[in-house]
């Protein structure tokens, strides 16, 4: 890197003294919690970004899995029974959930693998989900997309059976039973 008076300038010689550089410093990872990290993922939203959010959780499974997959937000003004939503169901406490229901002011969200249900207002609606990114893959699954309504159409219509079969697959629930009905000699 060039000095001028002692002081660095931000041009390097070649490209080796780059890569040097580089190389000695590290990178720092810090993780925040949801109340410190998603108010400014939302004010991102709200001047009209497009924002890629790490899944964090296990309220969406068994299709969206959490560190694993990701979710595109855009800001939305018509909100649909169906839609994924990032929604703020207490101050500081944020949900990326499907809307289940609206009646007039008041939105009832579920999470894929929960059972039961949340609430807020349509005025704590803070973005719609309009892709996905599963599976380490780098192309994303629309929402609007053939694969995605149909899992959708299918997995909400499963409601009633859903306990037995997020039971049956949650990854580790098949030891448990073997152990469960394996007698000693």
């Amino acid at each position: 890197m060039q000095r001028d008076g002692g002081r660095e300038t931000g041009r390097f010689k070649s490209f080796e003294e780059l890569r040097e550089l580089m190389s000695k410093e590290e990178i720092v990872t810090k993780q925040l919690n949801n109340a410190e990290f998603l108010p400014h993922i939302v004010a991102l939203i709200r001047e009209g970004h497009t924002v890629t959010l790490p899944l964090r959780g296990y309220s969406m499974r068994p299709f969206l899995e959490n560190d694993r997959d990701k979710a595109l937000l855009e800001a939305c003004d018509d909100y649909r029974v169906g839609d994924a939503v990032l929604a703020e169901i207490a101050p500081g406490h944020y949900v990326l959930h499907r809307i289940v229901a609206i009646d007039g002011q008041l939105v009832t969200l579920r999470g894929d693998g929960n059972l039961g249900n949340e609430y807020c207002r349509t005025e704590d609606l803070r973005a719609k989900a309009v892709a996905f990114y599963r599976k380490g893959h780098k192309r994303a699954d629309s929402v609007s997309g053939l694969k995605w309504r149909c899992y959708s159409a299918v997995w909400t219509r499963l409601f009633p059976v859903r306990r037995y079969l997020l039971f049956a697959l949650h990854p580790h629930i098949p030891g448990r039973l073997r152990r469960l009905f394996i007698f000693q000699r």
